[in-house]
């Protein structure tokens, strides 16, 4: 046992440890921190800037105006001024700078307004479509007084149907709640994906760099395969709980810090407001279970190379599986209820993502999902006793490595010694 847990403390502070680790932990999570603060860095580059400003040719004489006080209370950055002279020379002035653009407004023959606009090039769509939608607006507001339309008479025309859903199964959850179950789900689902992709993957990397170096010859006989494999497996995850740590706690201070003036705050706005313990626990089981399969997986697919560079190769099919896996849980925040969703959700190799998105999204019975942990837990522990005998003739091989051929020859070696 002190030879399980050496290993295991060695895999862990050693990679804690590396320049690699350390620089993509603080990279992920300034990163993160980036685009939780967006909107406030642009503010912070844009607050001392000059308001844009088009140039707006009226040959109505009338849609100036009305049009200035639409745009103003869409888009407060954006000023219409009339100009006077050409239309050529006002396409001059926009290549100068001296405006973003030209607004050339004009009535229909149903004394409706019509609008062209010239820029330099239109990859500003922002401004494009605030500029159509209050365009939009003065036309109804227009329209409807040539159609003598009361104000109360548009906004009838303009308000929405009334649909309401209600649910006939009693424990079926209420729109509300599945919104707020999506929420979750959403962002549970990536953090399951990347901690499997990520961390089974450094998993096969750290197995193949000490095959490399040879010292796996003298670990394989002072250390039975299955307390390396599992020493290596848990040393990783607790360094990759580690990270996750950092990158959630990173997260949420950023977010919070934008959202904190809304109403409900963080939790709310993204449907964490209701979260039960049952989800949560269901999503920490799910997630540690799908670490250890791929994490096995990753274990001795590893073992059967001898370079490096040979490992994305290997373990290409298993990272597959978790695409796979998350592509079909994308598809089911839509249709959770698939006959597709329900079967694939057995499968164990997705149904750490499958399985965990059905309980968020909706209310099943529990022997389903103990079934499900149930297969989950049979599929590691007979992948576990197969990939230590991989495993144990697995980091004998030297050579090229022959892909999934490797795992024939690798029993072979175990069955010898």
């Amino acid at each position: 046992m002190n030879n399980f847990f050496t290993i295991f403390f060695h895999t862990y502070l050693t990679k804690l440890k590396t320049k690699s680790f350390i620089f993509t932990t603080i990279i992920t999570a300034l990163i993160l921190f980036t685009l939780t603060n967006i909107p406030r860095i642009i503010d912070f580059f844009e607050k001392d800037g000059e308001v844009e400003q088009i140039a707006v040719i009226d040959e109505s004489g009338q849609l100036l105006e009305p049009l200035q006080q639409q745009v103003a209370m869409m888009n407060e950055s954006l000023e219409l001024s009339e100009f006077t002279g050409s239309v050529e020379e006002a396409e001059a002035q926009i290549e100068t700078g001296e405006y973003i653009g030209l607004l050339h407004l004009t009535l229909t023959a149903d004394q409706l307004p019509a609008a062209t606009y010239k820029a330099m090039s239109m990859t500003d769509s922002s401004v494009v479509f605030d500029l159509q939608a209050s365009l939009q607006q003065l036309k109804t507001m227009m329209a409807s007084t040539y159609l003598n339309l009361t104000q109360e008479e548009l906004a009838q025309i303009y308000e929405p149907v009334s649909f309401e859903r209600v649910a006939l199964a009693e424990d079926a959850k209420t729109e509300e709640e599945l919104n707020q179950a999506r929420g979750l789900v959403y962002v549970l689902l990536f953090i399951i994906y990347f901690s499997v992709i990520m961390y089974a993957s450094m998993i096969a990397t750290e197995v193949a760099t000490e095959k490399s170096s040879r010292v796996m010859e003298i670990l394989i006989s002072s250390v039975s395969p299955i307390k390396q494999m599992f020493a290596k497996i848990l040393g990783i995850g607790l360094l990759s709980l580690t990270q996750l740590v950092v990158f959630l706690l990173v997260g949420y201070v950023a977010v919070k810090q934008n959202l904190e003036t809304m109403e409900g705050g963080f939790f709310e706005f993204f449907g964490f407001g209701n979260i039960s313990v049952e989800t949560i626990t269901y999503a920490i089981v799910f997630t540690l279970l799908g670490y250890f399969l791929y994490a096995t997986l990753a274990a001795f697919l590893g073992s059967l190379v001898s370079r490096i560079e040979d490992v994305n190769q290997m373990i290409t099919p298993m990272t597959f599986l978790v695409v796979g896996g998350f592509m079909i849980a994308m598809f089911g925040l839509g249709k959770p209820e698939a006959t597709f969703v329900t079967i694939t959700s057995y499968i164990p190799f997705f149904s750490p993502m499958i399985m965990f998105l059905r309980v968020g999204m909706l209310n099943i019975p529990t022997w389903e999902v103990a079934l499900s942990i149930g297969i989950l837990v049979v599929t590691i522990v007979l992948l576990a006793i197969f990939g230590a005998r991989v495993y144990r003739g697995g980091v004998l091989m030297y050579g090229k490595s022959n892909s999934f051929k490797d795992i024939k020859t690798a029993l072979q070696l175990t069955k010898k010694e």
